[in-house]
């Protein structure tokens, strides 16, 4: 059985508010079911799913992919937009919880993956 990786994190709301609300989110991974694709799961039920490929290249340099554009704001930070139909919705991360969870995705796909003869 593939192990569900789960890290708590924050993120802050943009909006044209003063002070960006900092809502907490829970970043899962399944390492069976979907290998390639982060989820992001907010209060109250919304979700994200976001390939976890393009999160990896939006902490270098701007990326574009499904209905996300990612980017890095300065040295620490992450902006993820998603476009829907709704419109757009704009979320600011930390990069440190995120390289670390990426991170750590990485190291239990390679502990799960079947020894090589």
């Amino acid at each position: 059985m593939s192990p569900v990786i789960k890290e708590h994190a924050r993120a802050r709301l943009v909006t044209d508010a003063r002070d960006l609300p900092v809502v907490p989110v829970e970043l899962r991974h399944d390492t069976a079911d979907a290998p390639d694709t982060i989820l992001v799961a907010f209060p109250g039920g919304a979700e994200w799913a976001v390939a976890r490929d393009l999160l990896e290249r939006g902490l270098r340099s701007p990326a574009e992919g499904d209905s996300f554009r990612i980017w890095p704001c300065g040295r620490a930070q992450l902006v993820v937009e998603r476009h829907a139909a709704g419109g757009v919705e704009v979320v600011q991360f930390d990069s440190a919880p995120l390289i670390r969870f990426l991170r750590r995705t990485h190291s239990e796909a390679s502990r799960t993956e079947p020894a090589r003869a």
